[in-house]
């Protein structure tokens, strides 16, 4: 792992599209005019301090791919978490709780939107009617279904299926509105979190506390 960047590369990372960027020319022309060292030596300074610009971009490239997969990882686990939570709620029979830090614990109303499934009958007929880009233009024929005329010429090449697809019940986190007033700075809301944290730490170990004392009852009486 190099831990100290080129200067040569520090002067690349400053280049911009909307920049002079005279000074990154003077100050390779001074590296190329050095002839204190050899000119090996010089190649070998710019072409690392292009490198290390590379290996930064591959660098990143690789994180952004991680972290992409982490995110849509995340996103789909909060939303599992989020409707099996919201399954527990119902099961129980609770349609809210309130909290301290956050304002309540609430149910969305699940949801069912019924979209239209076109199946394609005769392709070549659509194709040569113009419905079609390189292939058959889906978004055309929807777009004609809506209106008397297409539905009349689509009728013997298009079949439409309904489809429903059902949005399930999520649990839902609603903040406090009087956490963060527009006129106070948002200093207030965070100076008044560790106060609310605090507790709940002090609550917990109360908790283990009363378990540990419980536990050395028990080994007592045994």
């Amino acid at each position: 792992m190099k831990l100290v960047n080129y200067q040569l590369q520090t002067q690349i990372e400053y280049l911009g599209e909307n920049k002079t960027n005279s000074h990154f020319k003077d100050y390779l022309k001074s590296v190329l005019e050095d002839t204190s060292k050899p000119y090996y030596q010089r190649a070998d300074y710019i072409g690392l301090s292009l490198n290390e610009i590379k290996s930064k971009i591959d660098t990143l490239t690789s994180d952004i791919s991680d972290l992409q997969a982490l995110k849509k990882k995340l996103n789909s686990a909060l939303e599992i978490a989020k409707e099996l939570t919201a399954n527990v709620f119902l099961e129980n029979g609770i349609d809210r709780i309130d909290g301290n830090i956050i304002s309540s614990l609430t149910l969305t109303n699940a949801t069912s939107k019924t979209k239209d499934e076109i199946l394609i009958k005769n392709e070549n007929a659509l194709i040569n009617l113009g419905y079609v880009k390189f292939s058959v233009d889906y978004e055309a024929i929807e777009k004609a279904l809506q209106t008397k005329e297409g539905k009349k010429e689509l009728k013997k090449l298009v079949q439409i299926t309904p489809i429903t697809v059902t949005t399930p019940a999520k649990v839902k986190v609603n903040l406090k509105k009087n956490s963060i007033s527009k006129s106070d700075s948002s200093t207030n809301y965070i100076n008044s979190i560790p106060i609310e944290t605090d507790e709940i730490l002090v609550i917990e170990q109360e908790i283990k506390n009363e378990n540990l004392s419980n536990n050395q009852s028990e080994k007592l009486v045994a």
